[in-house]
Protein backbone atom coordinates (compact mmCIF):
# COMPACT_ATOMS: atom_id res chain seq x y z
CA UNK A 1 0.00 0.00 0.00
CA UNK A 2 1.30 3.21 -0.82
CA UNK A 3 2.23 5.61 2.09
CA UNK A 4 2.25 9.08 1.77
CA UNK A 5 4.58 9.25 4.45
CA UNK A 6 8.51 9.24 3.85
CA UNK A 7 10.85 7.96 6.28
CA UNK A 8 13.39 10.77 6.88
CA UNK A 9 16.62 10.11 7.23
CA UNK A 10 19.55 11.91 9.39
CA UNK A 11 22.32 13.82 7.78
CA UNK A 12 24.35 13.03 10.44
CA UNK A 13 24.62 9.68 9.62
CA UNK A 14 26.17 10.87 6.32
CA UNK A 15 28.60 13.08 7.34
CA UNK A 16 31.74 10.84 7.76
CA UNK A 17 34.82 11.99 5.79
CA UNK A 18 33.04 15.23 5.25
CA UNK A 19 35.66 18.01 4.21
CA UNK A 20 34.02 21.27 6.41
CA UNK A 21 34.93 24.19 4.26
CA UNK A 22 32.91 26.75 5.75
CA UNK A 23 33.08 26.83 9.66
CA UNK A 24 33.77 29.48 12.11
CA UNK A 25 35.63 27.52 14.56
CA UNK A 26 39.14 29.84 14.56
CA UNK A 27 39.13 31.35 18.21
CA UNK A 28 38.46 35.06 18.94
CA UNK A 29 37.98 37.45 15.68
CA UNK A 30 34.52 36.96 14.18
CA UNK A 31 30.96 36.04 15.50
CA UNK A 32 32.07 32.12 15.99
CA UNK A 33 34.33 30.30 18.49
CA UNK A 34 35.14 33.32 20.93
CA UNK A 35 37.91 31.23 23.18
CA UNK A 36 40.02 27.94 22.49
CA UNK A 37 38.10 26.18 24.57
CA UNK A 38 34.70 26.83 22.28
CA UNK A 39 36.54 25.89 19.53
CA UNK A 40 37.71 22.44 20.87
CA UNK A 41 34.46 21.61 21.66
CA UNK A 42 33.15 22.38 18.48
CA UNK A 43 35.82 19.94 16.99
CA UNK A 44 35.08 17.33 19.16
CA UNK A 45 31.38 17.83 18.43
CA UNK A 46 32.13 17.17 14.67
CA UNK A 47 34.29 14.68 15.33
CA UNK A 48 32.15 12.62 16.77
CA UNK A 49 30.10 12.74 12.84
CA UNK A 50 33.35 11.28 11.70
CA UNK A 51 34.30 15.36 10.22
CA UNK A 52 37.69 16.08 10.94
CA UNK A 53 38.80 18.25 8.39
CA UNK A 54 38.26 21.81 8.72
CA UNK A 55 39.27 25.05 6.16
CA UNK A 56 38.39 27.80 8.70
CA UNK A 57 37.03 30.71 7.18
CA UNK A 58 36.69 33.36 9.88
CA UNK A 59 34.58 36.73 8.11
CA UNK A 60 36.73 39.30 6.30
CA UNK A 61 34.37 42.29 6.42
CA UNK A 62 34.95 45.76 6.38
CA UNK A 63 34.98 47.81 9.24
CA UNK A 64 33.26 44.83 11.02
CA UNK A 65 35.64 41.96 10.93
CA UNK A 66 38.82 44.03 9.66
CA UNK A 67 40.87 40.65 9.47
CA UNK A 68 43.52 40.14 8.01
CA UNK A 69 45.62 36.96 6.86
CA UNK A 70 47.84 37.97 9.64
CA UNK A 71 45.36 37.76 12.32
CA UNK A 72 44.03 35.00 10.85
CA UNK A 73 47.33 33.07 11.16
CA UNK A 74 48.00 34.29 14.54
CA UNK A 75 44.36 32.69 15.91
CA UNK A 76 45.05 29.60 13.59
CA UNK A 77 48.49 28.83 15.00
CA UNK A 78 46.66 29.48 18.86
CA UNK A 79 43.84 26.35 17.89
CA UNK A 80 46.87 24.15 16.33
CA UNK A 81 49.23 24.94 19.29
CA UNK A 82 46.17 23.51 21.46
CA UNK A 83 45.24 20.55 19.04
CA UNK A 84 49.10 19.52 19.85
CA UNK A 85 49.01 20.03 23.36
CA UNK A 86 46.04 17.52 23.89
CA UNK A 87 47.17 15.02 21.38
CA UNK A 88 44.39 15.60 18.60
CA UNK A 89 46.64 14.09 15.96
CA UNK A 90 43.76 13.36 13.98
CA UNK A 91 42.34 16.79 13.12
CA UNK A 92 43.44 18.53 10.16
CA UNK A 93 43.08 22.26 10.28
CA UNK A 94 43.77 24.81 8.22
CA UNK A 95 42.93 28.31 7.85
CA UNK A 96 41.32 30.93 5.10
CA UNK A 97 38.32 33.38 4.64
CA UNK A 98 34.83 33.98 4.32
CA UNK A 99 35.11 37.45 2.36
CA UNK A 100 32.48 39.84 1.95
CA UNK A 101 32.15 41.69 -1.39
CA UNK A 102 32.25 45.10 -0.12
CA UNK A 103 33.89 48.52 -0.07
CA UNK A 104 36.87 47.41 0.50
CA UNK A 105 37.23 43.77 -0.78
CA UNK A 106 38.95 44.81 -4.27
CA UNK A 107 41.34 46.63 -2.35
CA UNK A 108 42.41 43.69 -0.67
CA UNK A 109 42.37 41.56 -3.76
CA UNK A 110 44.65 43.55 -5.49
CA UNK A 111 47.12 44.06 -2.40
CA UNK A 112 46.84 40.10 -1.98
CA UNK A 113 45.50 39.86 1.56
CA UNK A 114 43.06 37.66 0.42
CA UNK A 115 42.82 33.66 1.44
CA UNK A 116 41.67 31.03 -0.61
CA UNK A 117 40.52 27.89 0.36
CA UNK A 118 42.79 26.35 -1.70
CA UNK A 119 45.28 27.76 -4.23
CA UNK A 120 42.30 28.61 -6.55
CA UNK A 121 38.98 28.62 -5.25
CA UNK A 122 37.78 32.17 -3.30
CA UNK A 123 34.88 31.80 -0.85
CA UNK A 124 32.56 34.98 -1.06
CA UNK A 125 29.76 36.52 0.40
CA UNK A 126 27.18 39.22 0.16
CA UNK A 127 24.69 41.33 3.02
CA UNK A 128 21.87 39.59 3.59
CA UNK A 129 19.93 42.84 3.69
CA UNK A 130 20.91 43.45 -0.48
CA UNK A 131 23.18 42.22 -2.93
CA UNK A 132 26.95 43.72 -3.21
CA UNK A 133 26.67 46.74 -5.90
CA UNK A 134 30.15 46.26 -6.89
CA UNK A 135 29.59 42.14 -7.23
CA UNK A 136 29.60 41.95 -10.92
CA UNK A 137 32.83 43.70 -11.08
CA UNK A 138 34.72 42.15 -8.21
CA UNK A 139 33.94 38.19 -9.94
CA UNK A 140 35.29 39.77 -12.94
CA UNK A 141 38.50 40.89 -10.56
CA UNK A 142 38.62 37.22 -9.20
CA UNK A 143 38.59 35.57 -12.72
CA UNK A 144 41.86 37.91 -13.53
CA UNK A 145 43.31 36.95 -10.31
CA UNK A 146 43.41 33.38 -11.44
CA UNK A 147 40.50 32.51 -8.66
CA UNK A 148 37.41 30.54 -8.68
CA UNK A 149 34.72 32.31 -6.60
CA UNK A 150 32.42 29.82 -4.37
CA UNK A 151 29.49 32.09 -3.30
CA UNK A 152 28.44 30.82 0.15
CA UNK A 153 25.03 29.82 0.95
CA UNK A 154 23.53 31.44 -1.95
CA UNK A 155 20.56 30.10 -0.35
CA UNK A 156 20.13 32.21 2.26
CA UNK A 157 20.04 36.09 0.35
CA UNK A 158 15.83 36.13 0.27
CA UNK A 159 16.39 38.96 -2.00
CA UNK A 160 16.63 36.55 -4.82
CA UNK A 161 13.85 33.99 -3.98
CA UNK A 162 11.57 36.35 -5.35
CA UNK A 163 14.52 36.21 -8.78
CA UNK A 164 14.99 32.96 -8.92
CA UNK A 165 16.65 33.13 -12.57
CA UNK A 166 19.57 34.87 -10.62
CA UNK A 167 20.74 32.03 -9.28
CA UNK A 168 21.29 30.38 -13.37
CA UNK A 169 22.84 33.31 -14.59
CA UNK A 170 25.12 33.87 -11.85
CA UNK A 171 26.36 29.97 -12.84
CA UNK A 172 26.18 30.97 -16.41
CA UNK A 173 29.09 33.63 -15.09
CA UNK A 174 31.39 30.78 -13.31
CA UNK A 175 30.58 31.44 -9.77
CA UNK A 176 30.49 28.67 -7.99
CA UNK A 177 27.60 27.51 -5.04
CA UNK A 178 28.41 26.40 -1.69
CA UNK A 179 25.16 25.33 0.10
CA UNK A 180 24.57 25.66 4.13
CA UNK A 181 24.16 22.06 5.27
CA UNK A 182 22.09 23.87 8.01
CA UNK A 183 19.43 25.23 5.19
CA UNK A 184 18.05 22.04 4.82
CA UNK A 185 16.01 22.36 8.22
CA UNK A 186 13.67 24.93 8.72
CA UNK A 187 14.83 25.41 12.15
CA UNK A 188 18.02 27.20 11.41
CA UNK A 189 17.20 29.84 8.92
CA UNK A 190 13.51 29.52 8.14
CA UNK A 191 11.43 27.43 5.82
CA UNK A 192 12.01 29.50 3.01
CA UNK A 193 15.39 29.21 3.00
CA UNK A 194 14.93 25.61 3.56
CA UNK A 195 12.99 25.49 0.15
CA UNK A 196 15.04 27.54 -2.07
CA UNK A 197 17.82 25.19 -0.76
CA UNK A 198 16.15 22.01 -2.25
CA UNK A 199 15.27 23.69 -5.22
CA UNK A 200 18.72 24.69 -5.93
CA UNK A 201 19.66 20.83 -5.25
CA UNK A 202 16.62 19.63 -7.31
CA UNK A 203 18.16 22.18 -10.04
CA UNK A 204 21.71 20.98 -9.87
CA UNK A 205 23.39 23.88 -9.46
CA UNK A 206 24.94 23.44 -5.93
CA UNK A 207 29.24 22.39 -6.19
CA UNK A 208 30.16 22.32 -2.62
CA UNK A 209 28.74 21.94 0.78
CA UNK A 210 29.60 23.44 4.34
CA UNK A 211 28.19 23.60 7.85
CA UNK A 212 28.71 27.52 8.49
CA UNK A 213 28.62 26.59 12.15
CA UNK A 214 29.78 29.31 14.55
CA UNK A 215 28.66 27.42 17.50
CA UNK A 216 27.65 24.51 19.60
CA UNK A 217 23.56 25.25 19.07
CA UNK A 218 24.26 25.38 15.44
CA UNK A 219 26.11 21.95 15.76
CA UNK A 220 23.49 20.34 17.74
CA UNK A 221 20.89 21.51 15.36
CA UNK A 222 23.25 19.90 12.36
CA UNK A 223 22.81 16.65 14.49
CA UNK A 224 19.36 16.34 14.52
CA UNK A 225 18.46 17.64 9.98
CA UNK A 226 16.77 14.49 9.13
CA UNK A 227 16.41 14.94 5.12
CA UNK A 228 13.83 12.49 2.74
CA UNK A 229 15.59 9.76 0.51
CA UNK A 230 14.94 12.19 -2.45
CA UNK A 231 17.14 15.19 -1.14
CA UNK A 232 19.54 13.00 0.27
CA UNK A 233 20.30 11.12 -3.04
CA UNK A 234 20.57 14.74 -4.67
CA UNK A 235 22.90 15.93 -1.54
CA UNK A 236 25.31 12.85 -1.21
CA UNK A 237 27.45 13.41 -4.69
CA UNK A 238 27.77 17.12 -3.66
CA UNK A 239 29.27 16.08 -1.15
CA UNK A 240 31.18 13.45 -2.48
CA UNK A 241 32.63 16.37 -4.49
CA UNK A 242 33.21 18.39 -1.30
CA UNK A 243 35.48 15.95 -0.42
CA UNK A 244 37.63 15.40 -2.99
CA UNK A 245 37.94 18.79 -4.22
CA UNK A 246 39.58 19.98 -0.79
CA UNK A 247 40.71 16.81 0.85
Amino acid sequence: MFSFFQKKIYLADYLHGLVDIHNHIIPGIDDGAKTVEESIALINGFSELGVTNFRCTPHIMHNHYDNTPKIIKNAHEQLLKELEKRGMSNITVNCAAEHMIDDNFENILEEKQVMPLINEYLLIEMSYLQPSLNFDLAVDKIAKHKYFPILAHPERYMYYHGNYSKYPSMKSNGILFQLNLLSLTSDSYGADVQNVAEKLLRDGLVDFVGTDVHNLRQLNLLKEIKLSKKVLNRLLPIIENTIQTFY
